[in-house]
């Protein structure tokens, strides 16, 4: 099965590519940081505030162009804390739409497979009125806390891959 690596945080040693957004965009003050653990694997961790309409923590990776045609899924490896995610992606930088699907942790180390038709449009936490994810490009992949409450969370990502 062919797949393509769109980050490997444990053989990677450049994550300068990877960029923290939190609610402070819009006032909030909800805090996070990505950082390496013991074994290599990169860590996404902090604490989601609900204060001054906030409520969000996220880290986001973007990219030249890829063609992804012919890939259906994502294929994540990752350790989370019991809590919901969300794993989003971008065709295009300039598009408004977040594509997003929504996962809960067990944690455990686990595999999250994610059929790319089945992520939503999504701006500011709305549902759009379009179609799910039927690009053959990509451009961006972050992931995400929001649950609507105040939280610390801790999210180990292994890997990130289209197949």
């Amino acid at each position: 099965m062919k797949s393509l690596v769109l980050f490997d945080f444990s053989s990677t040693s450049d994550w300068s590519v990877w960029e923290i957004e939190n609610d402070v965009v819009m006032g909030g003050i909800s805090t996070s940081q990505l950082t390496r653990s013991e074994e290599g694997y990169g860590v996404f961790i902090g604490k989601v505030s609900l204060e001054n309409d906030g409520g969000f923590a996220s880290i986001q990776y973007h990219f030249s162009q890829k063609n992804i045609t012919g890939f259906t899924k994502a294929v994540i490896r990752l350790k989370g804390d019991g809590k919901g995610y969300q794993f989003r992606i971008k065709a295009d930088l300039k598009e408004r739409a977040d594509y997003i699907y929504t996962f809960k942790t067990t944690g455990e180390w686990e595999t999250i497979e994610i059929l790319l038709n089945k992520m939503e449009p999504s701006y500011r936490g709305n549902k759009l009125n379009q179609p799910n994810f039927n690009a053959d490009q990509i451009q961006e992949a972050r992931f995400m806390i929001g649950n609507g409450r105040s939280e610390s969370f801790r999210l180990e990502i292994d890997k990130i891959e289209l197949q």
